[in-house]
């Protein structure tokens, strides 16, 4: 009797949501929170792990099947856009069900979306797996970020999302290294295999040790209609892009699928915003009726009989300016990076003939670069802000793809290593400080959708992205085949020549991503590199006071401060620099 009843006060705090005093305590996660995290943390790896794990084995799988590169890669990019169509849902499912209800169902649909694909006979059946695959962890990054905004005051975000981002920047590199590896080694099935395992982990380690966090609203209900739209809207684009290798522009399998996708947008779109009016109608009559010292009648929340309900993607958020230069930022990192991603390895196995494995080896030392520039980036971005560390981060990126555009037929394998390590450096001092600085660029209450919308933005960027540059590829090397002959020996030079011109485009969008940040990533908690010099004027003079020059200048520091701050004079202004 008393050990039914141990387990069933256990099960009841499982079950539990953690309050604030619950999660962090003294400067510290506390114990539960800390265990939670790091599970989120860790499926959220497996996530990302996956995502681009593939694209080391695509060559043997396009060869297996006997389809072609384009379809191939929706191997990939199909992993990205229903994680951009899951994304949107993460608002409505934090606020219906609870943290463990949402992971553990995640990962029982990943599971078996693994298994699916393990056993699949035929490529369709293999990217049904996938999609299950995307299905599940699709909503676990916005759940993780949506916990650390949660659970950290905003003076440790940056650190945090910067020690979170760590684990995500590493997963992606490392997909391709070990897919590679287990392609060459046990075929591109057992890639799958282990995929089942890790699942079926993961889920005994939420089901045992994962907590709650937040309060549910039984009441939500989710906007299906505008899920199917985003499906149909984002779906149908890609397939009219993919459709492009195969027939000419105006044939109605290229421009159909095009036009049912803009029109599924804009529907989507249009739809969203009057969800979104509507609710916020509703929530200043409550306001007002609180106010007044009345009640709504019920009849006056509903429409059609239902209860109106927050829209399935806030778009509302995006009036908010740095929040959406923030997002394109980030959108647009996607595109040029998950793209080439998936471009590299066909280069390094197909043009130049190295195994899966060594093209997961090439591509290894990204993960690291990556890895060390998501950690300082966040400790940077809570002491400098945000425009510091993404200028310098977009500018690195844009100069790491240009130098890779330089890549030939003969040229040294491992100079793709180097620049791949440079461009995903980079990469790490964009992607994070610029989310965490938009996201704080927000309301407490508008994180959770935020989060939606600029996640959402980030992997219909990255889906968008890959076929895009693949098509792209693929046509400048025809017609370079074209202008060299068309015979076969000529057919890597126009290959080669092909993977030059991905790259080209690639640095163009870099080039665009560095203007934005320089001219549009301004206001609170951006920064400036006049704000940096200052600090550590301020911070010599505090060392070495007898310098003169140096005084000088923390004078005008604090004047300056004083300023643009009257809460506090200018020796105020000193201490805190």
């Amino acid at each position: 009797m008393s050990k039914n009843r141990h387990l069933s006060t256990i099960k009841q705090q499982r079950s539990q949501a953690l309050s604030s005093e619950d999660t962090f305590r003294d400067g510290h996660l506390t114990k539960p929170a800390f265990i939670s995290l790091a599970i989120l943390t860790f499926i959220t790896f497996v996530g990302n792990f996956t995502q681009l794990q593939l694209s080391a084995a695509l060559p043997t799988i396009v060869a297996e099947f006997k389809i072609n590169v384009t379809t191939g890669q929706w191997m990939t990019s199909v992993f990205q856009l229903v994680m951009g169509v899951m994304v949107p849902l993460t608002a409505f499912l934090t606020r219906r069900f609870s943290t463990r209800h949402i992971v553990i169902t995640s990962m029982i649909v990943f599971t078996i979306g693994s298994a699916i694909a393990l056993t699949a006979p035929t490529f369709l059946l293999v990217l049904l797996g996938r999609t299950l695959e995307a299905i599940g962890t699709g909503v676990m990054w916005p759940v993780l970020q949506i916990t650390v905004f949660s659970i950290y005051p905003m003076s440790r975000r940056g650190v945090a999302m910067g020690t979170v981002g760590m684990a995500m920047s590493v997963a992606p590199a490392l997909g391709p290294t070990i897919g590679g590896w287990q392609t060459d080694a046990n075929g591109w099935r057992s890639i799958f295999l282990s995929l089942t395992i890790i699942g079926a982990i993961a889920i005994v380690l939420a089901v045992v040790f994962l907590r709650n966090f937040g309060a549910q609203d039984r009441n939500a209900q989710a906007d299906l209609f505008s899920a199917s739209l985003s499906v149909i809207g984002f779906g149908g684009l890609m397939f009219g892009f993919t459709n492009i290798e195969s027939y000419p522009f105006d044939n109605p399998m290229v421009w159909g699928p095009m036009v049912i996708g803009i029109l599924g947008i804009a529907w989507f779109i249009m739809r969203q915003i009057h969800t979104a009016r509507r609710f916020e109608e509703l929530r200043e009559a409550h306001r007002k009726a609180r106010a007044a010292g009345s009640e709504v009648p019920p009849a006056a929340m509903q429409h059609k009989g239902r209860a109106i309900q927050p829209p399935l993607l806030n778009l509302g958020v995006l009036r908010n300016r740095s929040f959406t230069i923030g997002t394109i930022c980030a959108s647009l990192s996607f595109f040029a990076f998950s793209s080439i991603v998936v471009i590299i390895p066909l280069y390094i196995q197909n043009d130049r003939g190295f195994s899966s494995t060594m093209s997961g080896l090439i591509m290894l030392p990204g993960a690291f670069g990556m890895c060390i520039a998501q950690f300082f980036g966040g400790k940077l971005l809570d002491r400098f802000g945000a425009r510091p560390v993404a200028l310098t981060g977009s500018i690195t990126l844009f100069f790491g793809t240009i130098m890779m555009s330089l890549l030939g037929m003969h040229t040294w394998i491992w100079w793709i290593s180097i620049w791949q390590f440079v461009r995903q450096i980079g990469m790490g001092f964009v992607l994070m400080p610029i989310t965490t600085w938009s996201l704080n660029c927000l309301e407490p209450h508008e994180v959770s959708a935020g989060s939606a919308v600029t996640n959402t933005a980030r992997q219909i960027a990255g889906a968008i992205g890959a076929p895009i540059l693949v098509i792209s590829m693929e046509a400048f090397t025809k017609l370079r085949h074209a202008s060299l002959g068309g015979t076969p020996q000529t057919a890597i030079q126009a290959s080669v020549f092909g993977v030059q011109s991905a790259l080209h485009i690639s640095a163009a969008i870099c080039f665009i991503m560095v203007l934005l940040v320089f001219f549009g990533v301004k206001g609170n908690g951006a920064g400036s590199t006049h704000d940096t010099v200052q600090r550590a004027m301020a911070r010599v003079h505090m060392v070495h006071p007898h310098l003169p020059s140096i005084a000088g200048h923390q004078i005008n520091i604090g004047s300056h401060r004083a300023q643009g701050n009257h809460e506090h004079g200018p020796q105020a202004s000193s201490v805190e620099e």
